[in-house]
């Protein structure tokens, strides 16, 4: 029987990667829970059998075949080589080894085949980044991208359980711990992750940097703007690509249609486009009111939505596991 320890099992991605794993047919695999000292000990259901959590370090002496990580990046930073210098193949969700050279950066339907038998940590990109380069990687094998701009509306759940909280508590007009700055009920923040000194949140430089890495095209001008917005069911987005290569529409729906993964949403008159609220709960990244750009060549429009504990973490994860076993690559 293969093990899976599950770091981080007791966090909303956390129990979102175990409702995953259920779903896609690993219930017959061991479960290693652990998560922090505050939660060792509690009981988890997995696969009909109760699990209890332990800490990080009995996960890493009982030598899992796999380890995913789901519990920050210097969580991830300080154990993730403990795990793989054992020979446990781990799968991190944080940015602790994303933009490491060494480390491959995957979406399994775009740069899968990246991943090498010894390749013992494999990234798990931002939720964000994840239903971007989904939509722009055939466009970009096809047009070749010179330049886009996007706009994220992300939802609270991408700061997990006390996004919630706090947008819940506002809502329902309770004195409540803020995890953002300002009220989110109501409101829209501009903000994700921290500043830079020119003013950019890292939130919107993975989107550039782990844009250019999958995509293996470190000349593509890309620009972001992180927005967060009172929703629970997932992220959207605003945006605009330049080709160097001029395109039909026509053309943009069969790429788009022929990747696994993806469901086109586009047909305006019925008022037929992707939404958050239409999202949850699904694998998919929806794509819709998808245009050409009138002011200027070679460019397009489009919105694109993803349940981001879903396909932007849980799944995206499971399906890198999946690939490494599907195609034997340990």
């Amino acid at each position: 029987m293969k093990t899976i320890a599950l770091i981080g099992a007791t966090g909303l991605v956390g129990q979102k990667m175990i409702q995953v794993l259920e779903e896609r047919g690993f219930g017959s695999f061991e479960l290693i829970p652990a998560a922090s000292s505050k939660s060792i000990g509690k009981l988890i259901l997995f696969g009909g059998k109760e699990y209890k959590v332990c800490s990080i370090e009995e996960a890493i002496s009982r030598k899992p075949d796999f380890a995913i990580f789901s519990a920050g990046g210097s969580v991830s930073l300080q154990y993730a080589p403990l795990f793989a210098i054992q020979g446990t193949v781990v799968i991190d969700n944080s940015s602790a080894w994303r933009m490491d050279p060494n480390i491959p950066l995957i979406v399994p339907q775009i740069n899968g085949s990246q991943i090498k038998d010894t390749d013992l940590i494999i990234a798990n990109p931002n939720c964000s980044t994840i239903q971007l380069v989904m939509a722009l990687a055939p466009l970009h094998q096809k047009y070749r991208i010179k330049r886009v701009v996007v706009s994220t509306y992300q939802s609270v759940t991408g700061t997990g359980t006390a996004g919630i909280a706090q947008l819940e508590g506002e809502r329902a007009g309770n004195s409540v711990s803020k995890v953002y700055p300002h009220p989110i009920d109501l409101n829209l923040i501009p903000h994700g992750g921290d500043f830079d000194e020119e003013g950019y949140t890292t939130e919107e430089m993975k989107l550039v940097n782990e844009t250019r890495k999958i995509l293996n095209d470190a000349t593509i001008q890309l620009t972001a703007t992180v927005v967060r917005v009172p929703v629970k069911g997932g992220h959207s987005e605003a945006v605009n690509v330049e080709f160097y290569n001029d395109y039909t529409i026509s053309e943009i729906h069969s790429l788009l249609s022929q990747i696994s993964g993806i469901t086109i949403l586009d047909d305006p008159g019925s008022f037929l486009y992707p939404m958050p609220l239409y999202a949850e709960g699904k694998d998919d990244v929806f794509v819709g009111r998808i245009r050409r750009d009138q002011s200027q060549p070679n460019s397009l429009n489009m919105w694109i939505v993803a349940d981001n504990l879903r396909k932007g973490a849980a799944t995206n994860a499971v399906e890198i596991l999946e690939f490494i076993l599907q195609y034997k690559i340990r």
